[in-house]
């Protein structure tokens, strides 16, 4: 996803840091894991709450949990059971970059997430149709079977 045109680093993170959080979500994309890939035919979708994860980087690599809370101005997510105590003893949650994720199961309560897999997959179906259709036509030259014995 492009944030800004420009290549230079420092325009890159102000277009991110300055980023309206309606379109920080588009942020929070994670892979499927493959059971889930394979049920839905989709790559990846954004983490909601209510979602259960793996970990896979970092010190709490492959710890699973239910996503407990996620922080649009920090681009994080808190996952159950993910915590670190404060100098008062106190749990408290840590956070993690939805990028080192992989979703192991889907909240479907909400409709509307139904209807945004349901999307996807169809526009993954079409694209595998499509390139089905240009490898046919360009096997043969573009021309069938037919039109070439017609042409003799």
């Amino acid at each position: 996803m492009a944030i800004t045109y420009s290549s230079k680093p420092s325009k890159q993170r102000k277009a991110l840091f300055n980023m309206p959080l309606h379109l920080r979500h588009k942020l929070f994309n994670a892979p499927l894991s493959k059971e889930l890939r394979e049920k839905y035919g989709v790559k990846k979708l954004p983490v909601r709450k209510g979602d259960v994860v793996r970990i896979m980087r970092g010190d709490w690599k492959g710890h699973e949990g239910k996503v407990v809370r996620i922080d649009l101005r920090r681009v994080r997510l808190y996952v159950e059971g993910v915590q670190r105590k404060k100098a008062d003893q106190t749990p408290v949650y840590y956070p993690i970059h939805p990028s080192k994720v992989m979703i192991i199961k889907l909240d479907l309560s909400d409709k509307w997430r139904r209807k945004i897999i349901e999307r996807r997959k169809g526009l993954i179906e079409s694209e595998v149709v499509e390139e089905k259709e240009t490898s046919k036509t360009s096997e043969g030259g573009g021309k069938t079977i037919e039109e070439t014995e017609g042409e003799k």
